[in-house]
């Protein structure tokens, strides 16, 4: 069966009593369990421990895609003696929508994450 790729596979190891309240809620919410964790996964609140372990993994990803978009520059335009000239786009397509999927990925995660911590900065007046 070789040539035969599967998704990758997420898994964690809940606690016993962490288990039964899993498995309550799946039961609750009718649906599939691989459907419950995606959507538990993707549209539930993040909790933000706002410490500096927390946050230089993601401004180190940041930077990351930052360079992959500017070496991606580079691989698309060269730079002659103050002339930009372009090379064909279509050679790079696949690279250009990874890097798309992975910025978009990266700012919801983001844009999550500092919705879950706007406590830190709003008011308390009321």
């Amino acid at each position: 069966m070789s040539n035969v790729h599967k998704n990758q596979t997420i898994s964690f190891r809940p606690s016993p009593y962490e288990r039964k309240e899993i498995e309550a809620r799946i039961k609750a919410s009718g649906l599939p369990k691989k459907i419950f964790y995606t959507r538990s996964c993707l549209y539930d609140r993040i909790c933000v421990v706002g410490k500096k372990e927390t946050i230089l993994p993601l401004v180190d990803e940041v930077e990351l895609l930052y360079q992959r978009l500017l070496d991606l520059e580079q691989n698309i335009f060269s730079f002659d003696s103050q002339e930009i000239i372009p090379k064909d786009v279509a050679l790079f397509q696949d690279e250009i929508n990874e890097l798309q999927e992975d910025f978009t990925a990266m700012l919801k995660a983001l844009i999550t994450l500092l919705d879950g911590a706007k406590y830190l900065w709003e008011s308390k007046e009321m």
